[in-house]
């Protein structure tokens, strides 16, 4: 019996070595470390973001980091943590606010809890495609009003990257409204998309992003409001097997930073920082643009069933997204969004 029982002993602890091992090849990480020692900066800026690095928008901030190293001659570190490292995004806003954190890639539905205006893009059927969203990012009178949202906060707003155009990724399909109320949606933390929902009439319930896949699986939610990009990297179309192109927003990212930390660093080095920020999200969009493309020929080619909603219900959804409009216009300034509608006037 005591052989017996060293041998079982033997045997887990063995087991444990193998998965740890097998755990540590698959870091999902391991490909994005630095070749650098980052110990030897000067300076460091701690930028979160929830999503992965698979996606383009997020990638963007390992290619500021490797650059910023390069261009500032090792001064200062971007140490950018992905995959929610540094919590989730409420959490994270909090952090930022009080310096913790330095900067955060929000995405643009958490956004509008630090200032509704910069839930604006998400808007339902108001900047609608990526064509919109350069405009919009290249036109001062519509960026600076938004780049300036959370300065209440002690933020900024530096620039944004994206995740794609939202859409319904349903484990039955969805080709009008009728089906649409059979699904319960889940739908982000954010104010924007709870009035969308509430103003469709469609059900939902409001989940945290890590608590998605169970949910999926165990069928306590049915349909997921999001991209095409999310759902295929993420592994969200192995349960649901439907998707609803309704390109009704747009996905961001947004670069909010801790306007005191940013002060705080030399001026040389502030001026490099901010200068890649910007020329990396700008083409960090255009590779959005194109990993939309690939990931939608990606599911397709996997068995996923793309669909349009029918002319007539999509009509009501732009209906009641008009509604839903008139409804923030006090909560993100009545002036700014009549030059959005003035500037999109088709939507």
């Amino acid at each position: 019996m005591q052989r017996f029982m060293t041998l079982i002993l033997f045997t887990c602890v063995l087991f444990l070595l193998f998965t740890n091992q097998g755990f540590s090849k698959s870091d999902p990480l391991a490909q994005w470390q630095p070749n650098f020692d980052p110990s030897t900066a000067k300076h460091t800026y701690l930028l979160s973001c929830v999503g992965h690095p698979a996606i383009e928008g997020v990638a963007v901030g390992y290619r500021i980091r490797d650059r910023v190293w390069q261009e500032t001659g090792g001064q200062l570190y971007v140490d950018f943590r992905p995959l929610s490292q540094l919590g989730g995004e409420k959490d994270v806003i909090n952090k930022l606010k009080f310096g913790a954190i330095h900067g955060m890639l929000s995405s643009s539905v958490a956004a509008a809890n630090i200032a509704p205006r910069l839930g604006v893009v998400n808007l339902p059927f108001l900047i609608n495609d990526f064509e919109e969203l350069d405009r919009f990012r290249d036109t001062p009178a519509l960026w600076e009003p938004f780049s300036t949202a959370a300065a209440s906060s002690g933020l900024e707003v530096l620039d944004f990257t994206g995740y794609g155009s939202y859409g319904w990724a349903t484990t039955t399909p969805v080709t009008s409204l009728e089906e649409a109320r059979q699904v319960n949606f889940r739908i982000a933390q954010a104010p924007v998309n709870i009035d969308a929902y509430k103003i469709w009439k469609l059900k939902f319930s409001v989940l945290p992003w890590p608590d998605v896949p169970q949910a999926l699986q165990t069928g306590v939610i049915n349909g997921l409001d999001h991209t095409p990009i999310v759902c295929n990297i993420s592994k969200k179309f192995t349960v649901a097997k439907y998707y609803t192109e309704l390109n009704y927003a747009q996905g961001l990212y947004v670069h909010i930073i801790n306007k005191r930390w940013l002060n705080s660093i030399p001026a040389d080095v502030r001026d490099t920082l901010l200068r890649i920020i910007r020329e990396e999200s700008s083409e960090a969009r255009k590779l959005t643009h194109e990993q939309q493309k690939q990931q939608i020929a990606a599911a397709k080619a996997d068995g996923i069933t793309f669909l349009s909603l029918n002319d007539a219900d999509k009509a009501t959804l732009i209906e009641g997204a008009a509604q839903l409009q008139q409804s923030w216009q006090e909560k993100v300034g009545a002036e700014y969004l009549q030059a959005l509608r003035k500037a999109f006037p088709d939507n």
